[in-house]
């Protein structure tokens, strides 16, 4: 049984609030596979196809909706190995914008030790889900950089 979050030692926020920094809608942009990506979800949309023009496509939406929609898209197929790499792609992908953006990583070290929750009725992969049930694994994502962050920042001490 998955555990639900409790209000008080949790932070929900939306996976797609364009002004949440932490968010993969945030529009911080930048470089992974050799090219710039406006955000995360731009990246993570474009990495699910081994097609350099359909990738292309999506890095060049003008906005993290529209790379999510053309991600999501039934026409083309992704890549064959894409629910065993999406976590490493995600997790990547936000380490990279935390990495290039120290407000971001900033942003994500001042959430302490509270849980981070994306806040989805709809998706229970990602988000919390309808009943706060869901894998919520953006937030395992968030919270994992965080770790990764903190470990950085605790060897440049030593």
């Amino acid at each position: 049984m998955l555990e639900t979050p409790s209000e008080e030692d949790s932070i929900f926020f939306s996976r797609s609030d364009v002004d949440e920094p932490l968010s993969s809608y945030s529009e911080y942009g930048f470089e992974l596979e050799g090219v710039f990506w406006p955000s995360v979800e731009h990246y993570f949309q474009g990495m699910k196809f081994e097609n350099e023009d359909y990738r292309q496509r999506v890095r060049s939406a003008g906005h993290p909706k529209q790379a999510a929609k053309l991600g999501g898209t039934r026409f083309k197929r992704a890549r064959r190995d894409w629910s065993k790499l999406q976590l490493v792609v995600m997790t990547r992908a936000v380490y990279t914008k935390c990495r290039t953006h120290p407000e971001v990583a900033s942003r994500l070290l001042a959430t302490g030790d509270k849980k981070l929750v994306e806040n989805s009725q709809y998706d229970y992969f990602w988000g919390c889900g309808r009943d706060r049930r869901g894998h919520n694994n953006y937030g395992k994502v968030l919270m994992d950089v965080r770790n990764r962050l903190r470990e950085e920042a605790a060897s440049l001490t030593d």
